[in-house]
This record gives structure tokens, C-alpha cells and sequence, in this order.
């Protein structure tokens, strides 16, 4: 039913971070975005590591949004299940974006991929401007169900 973090060595600000990583893992409470992606393989159609960090920085702030990026069609849309939206390898430099299981938009140039994708969140409704609902003090994060401890026991 709970947990005793001793985290005296951390800042709040690192402890904050800490625990809605802890929560977000174990699934108890969504706070930001989860973002899942293949392990890469011969199939990919473009860099996973690059793109996925281009598309971790532009949607990172989303609560609660899943994102799935794959390298490539042959096993992307089934690896994606669980996500909200997809972005998927479909040839040399083109890219197919998804909504759940439904493909959406095919074809699109690899350069201009990620801001399709953030176009199609904002269309879905799901796009929150980055710095709102950021968490600013102590008081907000307990608010929402975080006992932040930094005393020793």
C-alpha cells in the first residue's frame, strides 16, 4: 500500500521527477508521455534513435498520450498496440502515421514527419501547450496524490 523513498541525497525537483517516473511505470498514475518503440532491426527505413528523440523533444509534455515510432510496416503496427498514435517506416524516406490501429496518412517525407504527427495530435485534441499543467511546487505535486518525504526516519 506504500513505499518510503529516502531520497535525501536529492533535490525536490529530482525527487518530484523520481517518483511520477516510479508511477508512470507501474501504471498508477499517467503524468506524462509514454512513448514505446521496436528494437530495431536490417528492416529500419530511418534512424530510430535520431527520430525518436526529435519526437520525445516536440511531445514529451503530453499527459497521458502514448506514442509509438517503428522503424518499419512488417511488424510496427502490431508492436504498437497499446499506443495512441504511430509513426511508421513505409519506404525509403517516407513515413505512415496512425491513430490507434488505423492508418491515417501514408507516404509522408521523412522531413516532415514530425510535425505531421504533432499536427494529427492537435487534430485528435490530445495536444496540451508545453508549460501547461507543469508542476511548480511541492504543494501541487502532494495535491495530486504525491507525498513527497525528505526527512530521514
Amino acid at each position: 500500500e506504500g513505499l518510503l523513498w529516502e531520497a535525501a541525497s536529492m533535490s525536490g525537483t529530482e525527487l518530484r521527477e523520481a517518483s511520477f517516473n516510479l508511477l508512470q511505470a507501474s501504471r498508477m498514475r499517467i503524468s506524462k508521455t509514454e512513448f514505446i518503440s521496436c528494437p530495431s532491426c536490417g528492416r529500419m527505413l530511418f534512424d530510430l534513435q535520431d527520430t525518436t528523440a526529435k519526437i520525445q523533444e516536440r511531445t514529451g509534455h503530453l499527459p497521458g498520450v502514448r506514442i509509438a515510432v517503428m522503424g518499419c510496416i512488417v511488424n510496427g503496427p502490431g508492436e504498437m498496440a497499446d499506443a495512441d498514435f504511430g509513426y511508421v517506416g513505409s519506404g525509403v524516406g517516407k513515413v505512415d502515421l496512425y491513430v490507434g490501429y488505423d492508418c491515417v496518412r501514408r507516404g509522408i517525407p521523412a522531413d516532415k514527419a514530425v510535425d505531421a504527427l504533432v499536427q494529427l495530435i492537435r487534430e485528435h485534441g490530445k495536444w496540451v501547450d508545453l508549460g501547461c499543467g507543469d508542476l511548480d511546487s511541492d504543494d501541487e505535486v502532494e495535491a495530486m496524490g504525491v507525498k513527497l518525504v525528505r526527512d530521514s526516519l
